[in-house]
């Protein structure tokens, strides 16, 4: 009996839950999700010839889950670039964020202050 690959469905969405956070994790989750559904047509078509079939199943939610999650993530972050009218409505909303944060210096805000120079904001 010949065993499906997932191993390689699972590297790609745990990769793609870690890169979720940088709004990318839906490309490894959708890699594996394509790897997943290829693998379950091998088995639906000779299940005898594969012993893991339930393995990919598996494999194949987590998969889905990870690219569902990836995905409303990566969303989330367009619509957050999307709400500024323009960059220096972010600046502005990145300095009221770090003037509320007491841990945050005007040493730390220098290139901040340098860059909404640089674009006219100031």
């Amino acid at each position: 009996m010949q065993k499906l690959n997932t191993t390689a469905v699972y590297i790609l969405s745990i990769l793609g839950f870690v890169l979720c956070c940088a709004g990318l994790g839906w490309i490894p989750a959708l890699i594996g999700l394509v790897i997943a559904n290829s693998g379950l047509k091998k088995y639906n078509a000779e299940p005898d010839l594969y012993e893991n079939g339930k393995a990919m199943k598996s494999a194949k939610t987590v998969a889905i889950i990870a690219l569902v999650i990836s995905a409303l993530i990566f969303i989330g972050y367009v619509f957050f670039i999307l709400s500024f009218d323009g960059e220096c409505d972010f600046w502005y909303w990145y300095i009221e964020q770090a003037n509320n944060n007491p841990s945050v210096t005007e040493e730390q805000l220098a290139p901040v202050y340098d860059r909404m120079d640089q674009l006219g904001c100031m």
